[in-house]
């Protein structure tokens, strides 16, 4: 997975940079050569120094690391090779093999030179799109456009760069004209886009290039190890520290967009059920008929600008679907702004009915967003301090009063938190153990343990987990699972398994500064001897995904730390819940092969598949205008057959007004069911004097 140019992420629910990098009034000059400054030279000089000294597992500084390190780099700036013309690259490759002699002497002319000539022919071709959207464009011919050309050949000259550009500039008017522009209206929005972009780059500093070159020098030694320039690092603890309101999610800017990295549980974006992980913001409008601004080509600190506000305003968003993939036709939601309260953050409650075999079962659902912990509540010694452990070991005492038979852990898309609150989470659901493994660089080997006796819910309980569960996450499901204490089912888990220190460079480097280094120091180990890292947790029962593990997850990032194994540590495992998931699995496949919503989920997931793989496109209007239309007719056909068979109902416009789902997620319901086959089977066993 690339890092993409401008890849700083930026907090909308908490903070946006105070110093606007890139004011769209500022005044740009467009001929100054940007230059390394001896400071830099310096931080990259430390950074070399704790990478090698202290990561987990130092890359041989070689020929090798350089090659990664180059390539990366031009990636970062021309990942579609629509830029760079191929005696440009011709002239870099001197570059090729001396950047890993350069980390250790400071010389950082190659990435400086790679970058000024990178902003001259982006000049270029922002010249040359104003100019082709200057006059209509011919829309009828039978061309295609290949957008996948991150492994297309460097173009010989510029009439052959012309020709490429072209086609990109007219797909791009049918996407607009497609999402509802007249054809005029949609070349006066690129050509508003093309400036934004090419002003965002000329008025880069020396900073934003060392920042940007300092992300290839890391991502080559791991995908979580990285650098913030003293700028950057500064930004981002000032509006740590501070209660802006927002929409609830992180950003980046990744080729021209600025596109959502995470949605965060509780935010006005996760409350609304309309944005995903993935998803492209191109447009914001202020309240409920303000004017939508294109952003696409801006910063991610400029666009912050615009989606921050007041408490209680509305922003509207139009969005491109990350499912939908190059296809995707522009969508617009309605966010009203608000601050992050930690409640909104916490683990939360809901009990569901499920019918079985013609008995109906009380299932808890706990969804526990996040691995949170109050620390200084827990250093004073508060008896009630906020932590994911304590709050679920009250949600648990009051299912029981409820009467519920078994508990759903829903860990989707909870990426992570505290290490500790995984051992104490997990500790609720076992007497005492070993729950975790951290092997440090050194080899050496801690094991950390639950050593509370207290068993919080000692019934029936599943884990349900997605793509999107990562770290902490991992090592509770890894651990249930490690115990035969429950199921897990879902999709492979994300595959994070590392742990990162950050270090404060400044405090090291005599009174200059220069930044902060975030660095990869350790891995976790399941108790059974296997990583969490790379391969994360496979569930005793897959659902079917949107994406592929090599898509989103740990192993879609080429530098990852690989799977390993070490010894496992010593544990009482039940085998009960590995007796029946032949059993389950069964059951789980018969039922969904006959729930027609199940099957429908099953083909949504098929068909988002086709659309996000899709790369060969018509440049002909009225075919692309007939593909459209084929899709909605199939979008409405399935939709009334939807209502006709009573799983909806549509109000007088043809809009779902009412799910018939128990609970309008066909992944939970179904998990719901696996747990009550479960709860079953169990009971039987126990009149039959099974353990």
């Amino acid at each position: 997975m690339k890092t993409p140019l401008f890849a700083a992420v930026v907090f909308l629910f908490i903070f946006s940079f105070n110093a606007n990098i890139c004011s769209q009034q500022a005044t740009v000059d467009s001929n100054k050569v940007l230059q390394p400054e001896e400071r830099h030279s310096s931080a990259m000089q430390l950074v070399s120094m704790f990478v090698e000294r202290y990561h987990y597992s130092p890359k041989e500084v070689n020929d090798s690391l350089s090659n990664w390190i180059y390539t990366d780099y031009l990636k970062s700036l021309d990942f579609q090779r629509m830029y760079f013309l191929q005696s440009d690259v011709d002239q870099f490759e001197k570059y090729r093999l001396v950047l890993d002699q350069n980390l250790s002497t400071g010389n950082l002319i190659p990435p400086f030179d790679i970058f000024n000539v990178y902003k001259d022919r982006l000049s270029e071709r922002v010249k040359f799109a104003i100019e082709v959207l200057d006059k209509p464009l011919d829309l009828s011919k039978n061309e295609e456009i290949d957008l996948d050309r991150e492994k297309a050949k460097y173009a010989a000259n510029e009439k052959e760069l012309n020709d490429i550009w072209l086609k990109r500039i007219k797909f791009d008017v049918i996407g607009l004209i497609l999402g509802g522009k007249e054809e005029k209206d949609a070349r006066e929005l690129l050509q508003k886009r093309y400036k934004n972009l090419h002003k965002a780059i000329l008025q880069y500093r020396p900073d934003d290039v060392f920042q940007i070159f300092m992300g290839s020098v890391m991502e080559s030694i791991d995908p979580h190890s990285s650098y913030m320039s003293p700028k950057t690092s500064q930004d981002f603890n000032i509006n740590m520290a501070q209660s802006l309101e927002g929409i609830g999610a992180t950003l980046t800017s990744e080729n021209d967009y600025v596109t959502i990295v995470r949605v965060v549980p509780g935010g006005p974006a996760s409350k609304s059920g309309l944005v995903e992980d993935g998803d492209r913001i191109i447009g914001v409008a202020q309240g409920d008929d303000g004017e939508m601004v294109d952003i696409v080509g801006w910063r991610t600190d400029d666009a912050v600008q615009l989606i921050r506000g007041a408490k209680g305003t509305i922003v509207r968003l139009t969005l491109l679907k990350k499912k939908d993939g190059a296809n995707a036709i522009p969508l617009e939601i309605k966010l009203v702004r608000e601050k992050i309260k930690i409640e909104e953050q916490s683990a939360k409650k809901k009990v569901i009915e499920i019918n079985e075999n013609g008995k109906s079962y009380k299932v808890g659902v706990i969804d526990v967003p996040s691995f949170y912990l109050d620390f200084e509540g827990k250093r004073k010694g508060e008896k009630d301090f906020k932590s994911t452990s304590n709050d679920v070991k009250k949600i648990l005492d009051t299912l029981k009063q409820e009467g519920v038979s078994g508990i759903v852990m829903d860990l989707r898309n909870n990426g992570g938190g505290s290490l500790l609150e995984a051992i104490e989470l997990t500790g609720l659901f076992i007497p005492t153990g070993a729950v975790v493994q951290v092997r440090e660089s050194d080899g050496s080997v801690k094991v950390n343990r639950d050593t509370d006796p207290l068993v919080a819910w000692d019934g029936p309980v599943a884990v349900l987990i997605n793509s999107g569960s990562a770290s902490a996450s991992e090592i509770f499901a890894a651990a249930i699972q490690d115990y035969g204490r429950g199921v897990i089912m879902g999709e492979q888990s994300f595959g994070k398994g590392t742990v990162q220190n950050l270090v404060d460079l400044d405090k090291v480097s005599g009174g200059e500064k220069m930044g902060q280094l975030t660095l990869t120091i350790a891995k976790f180990y399941r108790i059974s001897g296997g990583s969490t890292q790379h391969k994360g947790v496979v569930p005793d029962i897959m659902f079917p995904s949107a994406f592929d593990p090599n898509e989103t997850g740990e192993s879609s990032y080429p530098t990852a730390l690989p799977w390993d194994k070490i010894a496992s540590t010593a544990h009482q495992a039940s085998t009960g819940i590995g007796s029946i998931i032949t059993n389950l699995i069964e059951k789980h496949e018969a039922r969904t092969g006959k729930n027609t919503e199940y099957q429908y989920f099953i083909k949504d997931l098929e068909k988002s598949k086709v659309h996000r793989n899709k790369k060969v496109f018509s440049l002909n209007l009225e075919k692309r205008k007939i593909e459209q239309e084929t899709i909605k007719k199939e979008e409405e056909a399935r939709k009334k057959e939807r209502a006709d068979k009573g799983f909806i109902e549509l109000d007088k416009d043809g809009k779902i007004v009412k799910e018939s789902l128990v609970v309008e997620d066909p992944l939970l319901e179904e998990s719901g069911h696996i747990l009550a086959n479960m709860i079953e089977m169990i009971d039987v066993d126990k009149k039959a004097g099974k353990k």
